[in-house]
């Protein structure tokens, strides 16, 4: 019995052998535990996300739809025994949970609010790998722990954020958030923004506020790590005009966690891992 985010529970009568995955944004952690996984959601734009496509081709994972757009038919068509669905978020099929159901046991779960690692142990529970899910989280905080006898932090504090520009909502990390724990991991200390800085649209986050651009003034550590932005973009922050006050932009310490740090799976993590050590590491 699996108890889904949802409040129901569902029976696996079996070990499954044909995953189905109605969320773009799980897959990445079915593939790093090495789940059997046939078929996947895309992101909206039809494609997998970029820090692990290479390994979803590899094995041969179907793309079956993009996300929002839930294609029963396919999703008989590849003959799944099990089917993982998000409960919320741009990818999640919650809506129509019922319908697949009826073509194989469905389980759902929560990504927002949970690391990968979390979420690859609710997964081994459901399909029967645990140790091997726990196995590749134990390697992945031995590649940390060995990135932080590599790297010399910078003093004061850091703050993470998913910068849009202005006229929207530019989410900042917030402590113990996924991204947080993992600068934590590596040394870092993570300046959190003020709670009254989200947006009253932007629902019941606990890991970023969703802060209006003039909040980002209001800043203060002298390292900022942009997300989703590579470097060739960086300029768009450290170049515009009412951020150049910022303390990291007046000393040159913005850096990019890369163009997949969106969300952090195993995959992305350890991109973002090998980033620090490029950036940090000590000669």
């Amino acid at each position: 019995s699996f108890d889904n985010a949802d409040g129901t529970v569902t029976a696996i009568p079996k070990a499954p052998e044909r995953i189905l995955s109605a969320s773009v944004a799980i897959t990445g952690t079915l593939l790093a535990i090495d789940a059997p996984l046939v078929a996947s959601a895309s992101a909206t734009n039809g494609e997998f996300f970029g820090q692990w496509a290479d390994v979803a081709a590899a094995r041969g994972v179907a793309n079956v739809w993009p996300a929002g757009g839930v294609d029963l038919e396919a999703a008989y068509a590849v003959q799944p025994d099990l089917i993982v669905v998000a409960s919320a978020g741009g990818d999640s099929a919650l809506a129509q949970v019922d319908e697949l159901r009826r073509i194989a046991p469905t389980i759902v779960l929560d990504y927002g609010n949970h690391t990968w690692q979390e979420l690859a142990l609710r997964l081994g529970d459901a399909i029967g790998i645990r140790p091997q899910a726990q196995a590749r989280i134990d390697a992945f905080d031995q590649h940390v722990a060995q990135a932080r006898t590599r790297i010399r932090v910078p003093e004061g504090m850091a703050n993470i954020i998913s910068f849009n520009g202005p006229g929207i909502n530019n989410p900042i990390a917030m402590p113990g958030s996924a991204h947080a724990q993992l600068l934590e991991a590596l040394g870092f200390e993570i300046e959190a923004p003020d709670p009254a800085w989200h947006s009253g649209n932007a629902g019941n986050r606990t890991d970023f506020v969703w802060a209006q651009y003039e909040n980002l003034t209001r800043l203060t550590a002298p390292t900022t790590f942009l997300i989703r932005l590579g470097r060739e973009n960086l300029q768009a922050f450290t170049g515009d005009p009412v951020l150049a006050n910022l303390p990291s932009v007046k000393s040159g310490q913005v850096y990019s966690l890369g163009e997949h740090s969106f969300r952090i799976d195993y995959y992305s993590g350890t991109e973002i891992v090998d980033i620090i050590v490029r950036i940090f590491g000590q000669q």
